[in-house]
């Protein structure tokens, strides 16, 4: 009895950990709330510093979302929610939310930052009318130092993420949704 109590402890200790960490800098009222430009630049800054090579996928894709803080939690069933700036050949053209949901085995929260590359126009425009989702087949690159190496588009579409903060075991299936709205 007494080893079950400590599990519980520990695994109470664990979860409370994860959700803190992932929950770190989340103010439920700016949920949403346009993601600014200084908030995208601090993004990117945070991916070339983990892999500067990353630079050549901002440099010759056709367009690019970023989505700086993305909040997922998990119990059996769980969700993800981020706001992010869409560019096409550098330029600002719209704000862009990510839904998730995901069903398995998984449990904690997480915090992370995602951005998506858009090789050619055509994989841009799908996301633009709303007509992408990654489901979990998608292969986001987890960025650490010359991770962008192998990185290659996929559809046309290169996804990569870096993680914030948090805590997740995960052996889930679910996707990832989009919404455009374009910049007026």
């Amino acid at each position: 009895m007494k080893r079950v109590n400590i599990f519980i402890a520990g695994l109470i200790l664990v979860l409370s950990q994860a959700f803190l960490t992932a929950n770190a800098g989340w103010d439920p009222d700016d949920k949403d709330k346009p993601t600014s430009t200084e908030e995208v630049d601090a993004t990117i800054a945070a991916f070339l510093k983990q892999d500067a090579n990353i630079q050549s996928f901002f440099d010759n894709a056709h367009g690019y979302a970023v989505f700086p803080k993305i909040y997922k939690a998990a119990i059996g069933v769980g969700g993800a929610y981020g706001t992010g700036r869409v560019y096409e050949k550098g330029k600002f053209i719209g704000d862009a939310k990510l839904s998730q949901l995901t069903y398995g085995l998984q449990l904690g929260g997480q915090a992370y930052s995602e951005v998506i590359f858009f090789g050619e126009k055509d994989a841009l425009e799908r996301f633009k009318a709303e007509k992408m989702e990654f489901s979990a087949q998608a292969s986001a690159v987890a960025v650490t130092a010359g991770a962008s190496a192998d990185a290659a588009y996929e559809h046309g579409v290169a996804i990569f993420t870096l993680a914030i903060g948090g805590l997740m075991y995960e052996a889930s299936i679910g996707g990832q949704k989009f919404s455009f709205n374009p910049a007026e």
